[in-house]
């Protein structure tokens, strides 16, 4: 502006008779220096708004910080959920004896190698304080159809303050019909920490899901996965059809069985039962099933009080 002024200033002086010209001209270069000036400020704020290396990266950095956070909340959320849950689930190994019962002691005999061999794992959940754990009825079949006297469960698992121990578990009651179980462990000193049962009545296809269970002898493995689908139908080990089955991706291989899937609260919702595997090849296809937790409500509470279901006692 001040250039524009002095180079007015140097403009040599007309008559008298171009004094309303001058005036003329002035105001039209005021006018279009005002205008210039604005434009500069205005070019100037776009630039300085837009402009990618200023503003978009603090923009994309508070983004990232904020995905970052959602994904380290969500990741604390199911390390949570595991450290909550996992000391209600409880590993469970068929053994067999190798030596008469009576000439060793019941902490021997629960010891593989020199006194029993181990026939199976499977896993199960602490259904109360009172010691009585379900799991599949396939996973405890020999001990409950067992002849000879020579088998045995062997049930590890964790009180409430994290202490591991082993007991051997007595089969209260068994129904092959819905593939469940309920073993009893004598827990005197010990005080257990029993799963918070859900309900599955209302869940829906994409929910988030998680498994815990032994698979292979692995003990506390935690898969993750969704529920795939609902009102499924699976053979039951009578060759009955269960039906009702929650479908899951959350990887269930040998020894999952009888293991809790849970719901992002750690409810259970049900109880792992079986996969399809890819033939000759024993690997999960990750097409996996669990019985219902509310048809286990139902049944349950049956077999530990009279040892049978509902429908063989009528």
């Amino acid at each position: 502006m001040k250039a524009l002024l002095s180079s007015l200033q140097t403009l040599p002086v007309s008559t008298a008779s171009t004094d309303v010209n001058k005036t003329k001209s002035l105001d039209i270069t005021r006018r279009s220096s005002i205008g210039f000036g604005s434009s500069v400020i205005l070019s100037s704020f776009l630039v300085n708004f837009c402009s990618p290396s200023s503003t978009l990266p603090s923009f994309r950095s508070a983004i990232a910080l904020q995905q970052k956070d959602e994904l380290q909340l969500e990741e604390d959320r199911v390390v949570q959920l595991f450290q909550e849950t996992s000391p209600s689930v409880v590993s469970i190994q068929d053994l067999e004896l190798s030596k008469n019962p009576k000439s060793t002691s019941s902490e021997l005999m629960l010891v593989d190698g020199e006194y029993a061999k181990v026939e199976g794992t499977g896993s199960g959940f602490v259904w109360d304080k009172f010691g009585h754990i379900v799991t599949n009825y396939h996973v405890v079949a020999k001990l409950a159809t067992d002849t000879s006297g020579l088998h045995r469960c062997k049930v590890s698992l964790f009180d409430a303050k994290g202490n591991g121990f082993y007991r051997e578990g007595k089969m209260v009651g068994c129904d092959p019909a819905y593939d469940l179980a309920v073993l009893k462990v004598d827990v005197e000193g010990f005080e257990l920490k029993p799963v918070v049962l859900g309900t599955s009545h209302d869940l829906r296809v994409g929910q988030s899901c998680f498994a815990i269970g032994n698979p292979y002898g692995f003990e506390d493995t935690l898969t993750t996965g969704v529920v795939s689908g609902l009102g499924r139908e699976i053979p039951s080990p009578n060759g009955r059809a269960i039906r009702g089955a929650i479908q899951t991706d959350a990887a269930i291989n040998s020894g999952n069985s009888g293991g809790p899937l849970m719901n992002s609260f750690g409810h259970v919702i049900g109880v792992n039962t079986a996969t399809f595997t890819r033939k000759g090849t024993g690997l999960s296809s990750g097409v996996n099933f669990a019985i219902p937790i509310d048809t286990v409500v139902r049944t349950v509470p049956y077999l530990i009080v009279y040892g049978t279901p509902y429908s063989n006692r009528f």
